[in-house]
């Protein structure tokens, strides 16, 4: 009875193990067939706030390194390059309190980013995540209330990390 049992559960398991990879899901990273290695140079800033490009690069290092196939590589050796271009960057206040101190603000990053085949010069993606009012769901916006103890320090922290991940998902291979 329980070499019976044991048969049915493992057709079982195939059986939903097919139908999810007939569905599209993929299993692993999802790599662009034949890149193996990606170069992000640090991201130039149009904008005037300090280690912004900094770090948005770290986070998109750290994003790759955790979540995709690819390894970082050096300029000369690698098999494309995500260059990207943070072209805004935007805080202000969502509230304020009686006497005019911003209580709640909104920090908003936009950024334009091109991912390059190196070796055949061919653009792989190419996404701007602008700051708009149609557009806001694109670009990474993070609020914060001094009050409470955050900070614009942690508010870009945040807004970057969830920016990076944005990032990042255009280097997978879509189904």
């Amino acid at each position: 009875m329980s070499r019976s049992l044991h048969l049915t559960t493992v057709i079982a398991l195939g059986l939903v193990v097919c139908c999810a990879a007939g569905c599209g899901y993929l299993l692993g990273p999802s790599n662009v067939q034949g890149v193996r290695t990606i170069h992000v140079p640090i991201f130039k800033s149009d904008s005037f706030r300090r280690n912004l490009d900094y770090l948005l690069t770290e986070a998109v290092h750290q994003e790759i390194k955790l979540r995709t196939g690819y390894k970082l590589a050096d300029a000369d050796s690698a098999d494309t390059v995500l260059e990207g271009r943070i072209t805004d960057a935007r805080k202000s206040a969502l509230s304020e309190t009686r006497f005019d101190d911003p209580r709640e603000l909104q920090l908003m990053l936009g950024v334009q980013i091109s991912w390059i085949d190196r070796r055949t010069g061919r653009i792989l993606q190419q996404q701007t995540f602008p700051i708009g009012q149609e557009l806001a769901m694109h670009s990474s916006q993070v609020s914060f209330a001094a009050e409470v103890g955050h900070s614009l320090a942690t508010a870009q922290q945040e807004a970057v990390q969830r920016l990076a991940g944005q990032i990042v998902d255009l280097t997978e291979m879509p189904w």
